[in-house]
């Protein structure tokens, strides 16, 4: 059979960049790193435009609010684009999403992996008109350790920003958690309580994802874990953040975000966070992308980056 079809171009296609370098970092050994990105967004037929090259003209488009998506992995490295599919009803509802990979807990002690975030943010604001980013609408977001580093860069604080891009801001206008562990003491402790059981995974404080993190002596590792903590650093300069938690999730308690939620509802900054409790949600089981909660994530970046 033979048929004759109109679909027209109502959408837009999408084109996927991968492995744009953002950083030249170091490991704990000083060994050089290049820490990558990929860019996908609906900015026209790329195919034809590498065939037909010169010949093929379309006209210039507006530039885009853009989510930087953080992926999880216990802070131990993962791949930057293996959940990036789960993101794609971002870009086809005109948002630029940028993956990135950052150096895991076995590369860089934290702070590095924040200033690794804060790094690329820049970058994509060097590189604004190069991608059609609008670099006034940035947010972030992320899942499990990529949700606590997307709370922490919702801080907007100073002091995480090194030399590369230079002269472009790292702040970010919105953020969204997926049950991120927000307070790094809290998620020790809890480990703690696990490890007396003997069959526990972990025996020693310093083996867990945020021992690993943190890196040196385990005697001072609670203290110094308050760096990478929420509560300590909220403060009126922050974005607004959604977060999301599931209420049976068996590594990082839905008691953290609560707290997280609770402190800054406390600094008097309620109207910049909401918290939404996932029922049978476990970390990061599948009701996290379903449309009723990709529609309140969209919802989110709408207000926080179109409306405003």
């Amino acid at each position: 059979m033979k048929y004759f079809i109109d679909p027209g171009r109502a959408r837009e296609s999408i084109n996927f960049i991968d492995n744009i370098v953002y950083s030249h970092a170091k490991d704990l050994q000083g060994n050089s790193l290049e820490l990558k990105m990929s860019i996908m967004s609906q900015n026209g037929n790329s195919e034809m435009k590498a065939a037909a090259g010169e010949q093929y003209q379309e006209a210039k488009r507006a530039a885009r609010p853009t989510i930087l998506w953080i992926p999880g992995g216990g802070f131990r490295g993962v791949d930057k684009n293996l959940m990036v599919a789960e993101v794609q009803y971002l870009v086809e509802a005109g948002y630029i999403v940028a993956s990135m990979y950052y150096r895991g807990s076995h590369q860089a002690h934290y702070p590095e992996q924040l200033k690794d975030v804060k790094t690329a943010l820049r970058f994509l604001r060097a590189h604004a008109e190069e991608y059609d980013i609008d670099p006034q609408k940035i947010g972030v977001m992320g899942r499990s350790a990529g949700g606590h580093l997307s709370l922490m860069a919702a801080m907007n604080t100073s002091g995480y920003d090194t030399s590369e891009w230079a002269g472009f801001s790292s702040n970010v206008q919105a953020a969204y958690d997926l049950f991120g562990p927000g307070d790094l003491v809290t998620l020790m402790e809890n480990d703690e309580v696990e490890m007396r059981n003997p069959n526990h995974r972990w025996k020693k404080i310093e083996e867990t994802h945020a021992g690993a993190l943190l890196g040196g002596d385990p005697a001072t590792m609670k203290e110094r874990a308050k760096e990478a903590c929420v509560k300590y650093f909220i403060n009126k300069d922050m974005a607004p953040i959604l977060i999301m938690h599931g209420d049976n999730d068996p590594l990082v308690p839905l008691a953290i975000s609560e707290d997280t939620y609770n402190d800054i509802c406390h600094a008097g900054l309620e109207d910049r966070v909401d918290l939404y409790v996932v029922k049978n949600g476990g970390h990061g089981t599948p009701e996290f992308f379903q449309l009723q909660t990709k529609q309140i994530a969209l919802e989110f970046f709408n207000q926080q980056l179109r409306s405003r």
